[in-house]
């Protein structure tokens, strides 16, 4: 976004909020204390408020159009001597701490996103969740608590999401008021504003994480055996067709991004998504994403339109970042149609919900095919099923690898090959253990096939050791 709309949104007024029916909380949570302590903590936390807003409206009025946004070095200098200049003009007495406080609130609100950048940059938190301007929610560890983060007004909060969705082409009211987006850094976004969201604009965030989870770190976390990874690597080298199914923040599109790196380098790979997240480190990648309406209600460009025209684009890899639709019958006639190897992710809670939430959106595709012959599609393009759970503890597992072996009368039939077993729930964390079942799965040729072997016992060691 250039500086001269960012300036334009900044300068617009804001709009005097509705009174909320209580005050705004306080960083723990609880409502503002009342009584002689409040009345002098409360003013002067007011005044800082009152210093920043009228700093920032003239820095930005004193900044020149012209500059480029890009060159943040610039534009930081920039900002600094103006706040330098008018602290000093008004005879501001600040203390050193409130004055650096201040100075990167500016900096936030001209060149990131306003009050949530301090959290976007902190590597500690790993969702943020506004629910109205004033009540601002982090995910850290697995666990969600109430940030001291607010923002002035709805008002304040929609120039916000205007900065995020501006420079990727979406947009966001009345006519169309929610939408997913992502930010520079990858993080994904979903945004719905009044009047479906009652609060007012809420906003979440699920950051891209900066450091790129790999194998070892899975092991290490206690999400999955070495023997489990080592498994799900044979099954994307052998080429079969893996589905990822697990519930909202479960670690889908982590464990995809991981999985994905045991493709080898030398194949072509189609990468299909709503909001691009993945990332693929082989070279030979090409990155399609979808697209939303414009305001006429045009040109919209949906997943099953990109996985149709990823057919014609050479594949020997297809990777959907998240089936929720109709594509699903597209992604399934994909598989049986020589596409070996793909991959993709979905919403369900079990394996079998898995089945049956694929012959839930096969319909959705508006095909007139009896129920049969939809599980019969999915009997025979996937083979594994990988079910990730986030357990009551906040910590994530493999709970399933399962095999889908084919039809049984008018059943899919599923078997499972590495399950968890909780066996305890001891201080807040789940105990348990990460354990083969002791059968061997019936796509093994495959991997003989392919020349790939396994570690011995990888499918038989029962006496996997306690997970906590």
């Amino acid at each position: 976004m250039s500086l001269l709309r960012r300036i334009d949104a900044s300068r617009a007024p804001a709009a005097p909020a509705e009174k909320p029916e209580a005050p705004p909380p306080s960083g723990d949570g609880k409502p503002p204390a009342t009584g002689p302590l409040s009345q002098t903590a409360q003013p002067a936390r007011d005044t800082l408020r009152e210093t920043r807003n009228q700093l920032l409206s003239r820095i930005i009025n004193a900044l020149d159009p012209r500059l480029d946004l890009a060159d943040v070095k610039t534009v930081r200098a920039t900002i600094e001597e103006q706040f330098n200049k008018f602290i000093d003009q008004d005879g501001l007495v600040i203390t050193r701490v409130d004055r650096q406080k201040l100075l990167e609130q500016i900096y936030d609100e001209i060149l990131g996103f306003g009050p949530i950048q301090p959290l976007l940059n902190d590597d500690s938190v790993t969702e943020v969740m506004v629910n109205g301007p004033f009540r601002v929610y982090i995910e850290r560890k697995g666990k969600l608590t109430l940030s001291d983060v607010t923002f002035q007004s709805d008002d304040h909060t929609m120039r916000v999401i205007e900065r995020i969705i501006a420079p990727i082409g979406r947009r966001v009211d009345e006519s169309k008021p929610y939408e997913d987006a992502r930010l520079p850094d990858g993080s994904r976004v979903n945004i719905i504003i009044p009047p479906l969201a009652l609060n007012g604009p809420v906003i979440t965030i699920r950051k891209f994480p900066k450091y790129r989870i790999k194998v070892e770190d899975y092991v290490k976390f206690g999400t999955a055996t070495a023997e489990m990874m080592e498994f799900l690597r044979a099954c994307v080298e052998a080429r079969l067709n893996i589905f990822i199914s697990g519930g909202t923040g479960s670690g889908k599109t982590t464990l995809l991004n991981i999985m994905s790196s045991f493709i080898p380098e030398d194949e072509r790979i189609v990468t299909i998504e709503d909001a691009a997240e993945l990332r693929l480190e082989q070279d030979h990648v090409v990155r399609l994403e979808s697209r939303a309406a414009n305001i006429e209600g045009k040109g919209a460009v949906t997943i099953m339109d990109l996985v149709k025209n990823s057919l014609r684009m050479r594949p020997e890899r297809i990777v959907v970042g998240e089936v929720r639709g109709g594509e699903a019958l597209s992604m399934l006639q994909a598989m049986n149609t020589g596409h070996d190897g793909s991959l993709s992710t979905g919403h369900a809670n079990a394996p079998r919900d898995m089945i049956s939430r694929l012959e839930t959106m096969c319909l959705m595709a508006g095909a007139d095919l009896p129920q049969r012959a939809i599980r019969e599609q999915i009997a025979s393009a996937l083979d594994v099923i990988v079910q990730i759970s986030r357990l009551k503890d906040g910590s994530r597992k493999i709970t399933n690898i399962t095999e889908v072996q084919g039809m049984e009368g008018e059943q899919v039939v599923l078997q499972d090959v590495f399950v968890f077993e909780q066996t305890a729930f001891v201080d807040g964390k789940v105990v348990g253990r990460l354990r083969p079942t002791g059968i061997r799965p019936k796509f093994s040729e495959k991997f003989e096939a392919a020349g790939i072997s396994l570690p011995a016992g990888v499918f038989g060691d029962m006496n996997a050791g306690l997970l906590r």
